[in-house]
């Protein structure tokens, strides 16, 4: 089934997380908070599985392997937790916000996200780049968010608004995401192979949290009526923003990366690494950042479609590179 849909260009796990959002729109209070339990509280504890299952198959040979390359690491780096906000904040000056302010923050809270993990390597491996160097940057993208995309968002989320402050999100952050990592790290010898040998069972297991987190998330959403202003018209307008913001810091990584002659391999993972966005990330850090967790759906919907939408481009130049046109 699951052949059939990516024939088509239909990817299972987008299909799902639309699926989700579509179940949250009819039957919102079935994910909202309870009295006696919460399903995001549920969720939010498989996020720390996944984390600890991402360090226990994290090689400290294969970072070490990674690591020369300064030029490269550096141009990555900068593209994903400083070109990707300065671009949206230079768009933020130009519009008036004030109409649309949580769509807004939202844009500029994916802009702020580090670059995903496991699908970067993935694409990277796929175009013949440099596999070694995209596993760095992925891993060291996520350390470095935990701390980064706080600070951004700072500039934006007031206290009225359900905001924690600055160091109970990083101290959230670094239990959430830098613990179940460092655990997984320190039992990787003993058990790193096992969740190799696991991988694909392991991502359906990171697959279904993020879409528990998204369906709770978007039915606290619905409940308090956060997308009564978002219009159709609205969200096409989005997604084309998305795609022209993916299409522009592609066009500059690409431009510098050939001013720095980087050779073909490096310039993949420039390319790939630092125009992506992490889903798991920002379904994390929204619950973390954002105390009030009816403004999270609002919050992940600029990010689904860029995460949705990066998935579907990103493989398409793969494949071409792949095939050398």
């Amino acid at each position: 089934m699951f052949a059939f849909l990516k024939r088509f260009g239909l990817d299972p796990f987008i299909l799902s997380l639309f699926g989700a959002i579509f179940l949250a729109w009819l039957a919102p209070s079935w994910g909202a908070e309870h009295e006696n339990w919460s399903p995001a509280e549920v969720a939010g504890w498989g996020v720390g599985v996944i984390f600890f299952f991402y360090g226990l198959r994290l090689s400290g040979e294969k970072l070490k392997a990674g690591l020369q390359n300064v030029r490269l690491h550096t141009v990555v780096q900068l593209t994903t937790f400083v070109l990707f906000p300065l671009l949206v904040l230079a768009v933020m000056a130009l519009v008036d916000t004030r109409a649309n302010h949580y769509l807004w923050l939202g844009i500029f809270f994916m802009a702020t996200l580090p670059s995903t993990v496991s699908s970067s390597v993935v694409m990277v491996s796929m175009a013949g780049g440099n596999v070694p160097a995209a596993i760095f940057n992925a891993s060291v993208s996520s350390l470095i968010g935990v701390f980064v995309t706080p600070l951004w968002m700072s500039l934006f989320l007031a206290a009225d608004e359900g905001a924690h402050s600055l160091g109970e999100a990083i101290a959230g952050l670094v239990f959430q995401v830098l613990v179940p990592v460092g655990a997984g790290m320190l039992l990787h010898r003993r058990w790193g192979a096992f969740a190799e040998r696991h991988r694909r069972w392991l991502n359906l297991f990171d697959q279904a949290v993020i879409i528990a987190i998204v369906y709770t998330s978007f039915c606290e959403s619905f409940e308090m009526h956060m997308f009564d202003t978002v219009s159709w018209p609205l969200l096409a307008a989005l997604t084309a923003g998305m795609t022209a913001l993916f299409f522009a810091v592609y066009g500059i990584v690409l431009a510098v990366s050939r001013r720095m002659r980087f050779n073909r391999e490096d310039r993949i993972v420039a390319l790939f690494c630092g125009s992506k966005k992490s889903l798991v990330h920002g379904t994390v850090m929204s619950k973390v950042l954002v105390a009030d967790h009816t403004l999270t759906g609002i919050l992940l919907l600029p990010i689904m479609i860029y995460h949705a939408m990066q998935l579907v481009v990103v493989g398409i130049i793969a494949r071409r590179m792949s095939a050398g046109t």
